[in-house]
């Protein structure tokens, strides 16, 4: 037995099944922070103003960040057991189904989902993610994701708390086509045939690939398929120019000037739903609990893409003195949000502020079996202990279906 292996199946035994996790910080050279994810002021230029400013920070991740000049471990999470440190990917790929369950170890032999804090000053490009079989042919994973934005996070909505979502009906492949034609004028006008919705705390959306999204700037929690594949059809955005590498960056090397094959790769009848909202807008549905029991769990994330569900997520809440024993269907990443507590044999503690580098006590990874056989959760604190946390694919059979919350 490799002394990874080992050390990962003496965390988990102290843990109770439960690793605990450092904090995984990743910047963006082409965005910037929105400085609410508690890292010290003097730290969001941590890594080098070349590299950018830190907007994310990413939860329960086995997958790296497709930063240009990172280290291969960026955007990889890395448990910590008595001054040891490995990563949450060797972990798994030490003891398999012993952490993630067997299903979706003999599915995708990996854990194949990770969750994010994003976080930035203003909006992001109006851009997509590819499909499976769009990265497939440049060797990567396609990737959906949805959104969540905790209240906890968000006391200021910063410069622009709307995000444009897809395509007014009528726009036809031939107007962004042109937009494209455009790149190098200034703005290419591409947000001149969609729509923004306000976006509001305590409430999300679920994204599918190829359909065209500019966040906004409130603080995402964003559990996602894992892979950092996009492509930015917006060439302006608040006076910052988007690069056409960030376009391109994504799709065959052969295809980086054909205008019709990139307009060709959105998913048109998806981005052009007349009833966009209804299919892709979400609003938290209890699970379990209530204000007499002094707790709540309620999912936040639900629905399917493609008829498969990818990921779910939930947020619990419980109230000073209250505890309770949650069984869920499989693994599941866990952030605090607010207030102190404990999870299992371990200590909940929602930190004020981060110093890069610095370990915290917020972040857990929870194996399927422990989730399976039931979490206690305990709230030691005098305010409530909030937290969130996402599972991977097929493990909640019982989530609600899209549009839940109007029933």
């Amino acid at each position: 037995m490799s002394k990874a292996a080992q050390t990962a199946i003496n965390a988990l035994t102290e843990g109770g099944g439960i690793f605990r996790l450092a904090p995984t910080w990743v910047p963006r050279s082409f965005l910037q922070p929105g400085r609410r994810l508690k890292l010290h002021p003097d730290d969001y230029y941590a890594l080098g103003k070349d590299r950018g400013g830190i907007d994310e920070r990413w939860f329960g991740s086995t997958t790296p960040a497709a930063n240009e000049g990172a280290p291969p471990d960026e955007g990889l999470s890395y448990c910590v057991f008595q001054g040891e440190r490995f990563t949450l990917k060797e972990a798994i790929e030490e003891l398999k189904g012993d952490v993630i369950g067997e299903e979706i170890w003999n599915k995708y032999g990996k854990w194949p989902v990770y969750s994010k804090f994003f976080d930035n000053m203003g909006p992001i490009p109006h851009h997509m993610h590819q499909s499976a079989e769009q990265a497939k042919l440049v060797g990567q994973e396609g990737k959906p994701e949805s959104y969540y934005f905790p209240p906890q996070m968000n006391a200021i909505g910063n410069n622009f708390p709307y995000t444009f979502m897809g395509l007014e009906p009528g726009t036809t492949k031939d107007d962004i086509v042109k937009c494209l034609e455009r790149w190098n004028d200034g703005d290419n006008g591409i947000i001149d045939f969609s729509k923004a919705y306000r976006l509001k705390p305590g409430t999300g959306w679920l994204i599918p690939p190829c359909v065209l999204h500019a966040p906004g700037s409130l603080v995402t929690y964003e559990p996602q398929w894992g892979s950092d594949v996009f492509a930015m059809y917006q060439s302006l955005v608040e006076g910052r120019d988007v690069p056409w590498s960030l376009l391109v960056k994504d799709f065959p090397e052969d295809k980086h000037q054909d205008l019709e094959y990139i307009v060709d790769a959105l998913d048109w009848d998806g981005n052009v739903d007349p009833n966009f909202k209804d299919n892709h807008y979400l609003e938290p549905v209890i699970s379990e609990g209530g204000e007499s029991e002094g707790w709540v769990d309620k999912w936040i994330v639900y629905g399917k893409v493609g008829g498969e569900q990818l990921f779910t997520a939930k947020e619990l809440t419980l109230q000073p003195g209250a505890n309770c024993t949650i069984k869920d269907g499989g693994a599941y990443g866990w952030i605090t949000v607010q207030g102190s507590g404990r999870i299992g044999n371990l200590k909940l503690q929602t930190p004020a502020m981060i110093r890069f580098g610095a370990m915290t006590e917020d972040e857990v990874f929870v194996t399927a079996k422990a989730a399976k056989d039931g979490v206690k959760f305990e709230n030691t604190g005098t305010e409530p202990l909030v937290g969130l946390r996402y599972f991977g694919p097929g493990a909640q059979p019982d989530a609600p279906e899209m549009g839940a919350y109007k029933d």
